[in-house]
């Protein structure tokens, strides 16, 4: 958790040095819990290789808490495309936040939800808790979504948000994230590179086993970019 410290610092410097040292100290305390059912080898450390575990619908549990890396993607989601696939638009757009030194950084100077720098791994951590109906992720910034898992459609005329709305299905032990109604306000990367209302993003969860999730998150926005593209986190 990061804390930020603004306006009158002088008068309250007594209470966010408090603050800091609990923090600290309930931290510490949670990283010395083991977490309960993680299979071990003989020595007693995690067996991050053994079988991915089941709910008892049998579709493989993502509960857990992830480290997500999203490697370079994470500063430019678009490295694999080509100049000609970004729109003159939305490279304009790009070069003018980093001229500016990003000084309109929604997630940093305005303090608004990441958006879709969480969803692609930017963010580090992140906490799954899965339902048969439900999957919840919690991110280090405070800000979180659900994906319905009930049967229902996406919106047709969604009100863009922040998190955007998600649904998913399962293909075999694969869950299939579909996500519309991203509000124009994030960014898609810590570089600015931007995304339109229009964005829809579609992951695959897969849990190889206890310690790996492999997720694939295909971007298709064409009023900015002329073809999908897929990155691995």
């Amino acid at each position: 958790m990061r804390w930020v410290v603004t306006g009158h610092v002088a008068r309250g410097v007594g209470a966010v040095a408090i603050l800091l040292s609990m923090c600290a100290r309930l931290d510490a305390q949670w990283l010395k819990q083991p977490t309960v059912g993680i299979p071990r080898t003989a020595d007693g450390k995690p067996d991050l290789g053994a079988p991915a575990p089941r709910g008892a619908d049998g579709k493989p549990d993502l509960s857990g808490l992830w480290r997500m890396n999203s490697g370079a993607y994470g500063g430019n989601i678009v490295a694999d495309l080509k100049p000609g696939e970004i729109s003159p638009a939305a490279d304009a757009l790009y070069k003018q936040r980093m001229e500016d030194l990003g000084k309109d950084d929604p997630a940093t100077y305005k303090c608004l939800p990441s958006g879709l720098r969480a969803i692609v791994g930017g963010l580090g951590w992140a906490r799954i808790i899965q339902t048969p109906s439900l999957v919840a992720i919690l991110y280090e910034d405070l800000t979180f979504r659900q994906i319905h898992l009930d049967g229902r459609d996406l919106p047709k005329d969604p009100n863009p948000s922040f998190m955007g709305y998600s649904v998913g299905r399962w293909d075999g032990d694969t869950l299939v994230v579909d996500s519309i109604g991203f509000n124009e306000t994030t960014w898609l990367d810590g570089g600015g590179h931007p995304h339109s209302e229009a964005l829809r993003v579609t992951e695959r969860f897969r849990r190889k086993d206890v310690g790996h999730i492999e997720l694939a998150s295909t971007f298709e926005d064409p009023k900015f970019y002329t073809r999908p593209w897929t990155i691995a986190v």
